[in-house]
């Protein structure tokens, strides 16, 4: 077990540090910080700075006395499907931490994730309208203007039919 290093250690310890070139410095950290999971990112930084300002060889070893173990990826945990830390899948509509307030309907949904009237209101109004410009178009090509016409000629050809039988029946009413 290790002892705790107390306030006079951690000066003496500190002025140590300081005491380093810039290139020592960041040797040290990047050799006490390596295999460390949670000081990943300060180890990626330290060695970085280590290969850039240059490595001198009379850097202090600071590692443990233990064989160095090969590099081994980390274990995965069953059902995380590679996430950080195996915790729970989140799924549905992000919640704003506490604190925070939130107007209701902002992006046309409730807290809830169900959608405003509003939303809804102006997605159909929307269609409507991209219906409406859509056959005005189409009634402007060639297409749809012959389509226009056959149906108007239809429409013309249904009336007088319509008519001839009305006055065939009304002759019939006579007799």
């Amino acid at each position: 077990m290790r002892s705790l290093v107390t306030m006079s250690d951690a000066k003496d310890f500190g002025s140590e540090l300081a005491g380093l070139s810039d290139a020592e410095l960041a040797a040290v950290v990047a050799t006490a910080t390596q295999g460390r999971a949670g000081l990943a990112a300060l180890h990626a930084v330290a060695a970085s700075v280590a290969a850039t300002i240059g490595h001198t060889s009379n850097v202090i070893d600071v590692t443990p006395d233990t064989e160095e173990e090969a590099f081994s990826p980390p274990v995965s945990v069953p059902d995380t499907y590679g996430q950080v830390a195996g915790g729970p899948v989140v799924t549905g509509v992000p919640v704003p931490p506490t604190g925070i307030p939130v107007a209701p309907g902002i992006g046309g949904y409730t807290g809830s994730g169900v959608p405003t009237f509003e939303s809804v209101r102006d997605k159909v109004e929307q269609r409507y309208g991209t219906a409406q410009g859509m056959g005005e178009l189409d009634r402007q090509t060639p297409v749809g203007r012959s389509v226009e016409e056959q149906w108007d000629a239809r429409e013309k050809a249904a009336r007088e039919r319509l008519e001839q039988i009305r006055k065939s029946v009304h002759g019939n009413d006579s007799d």
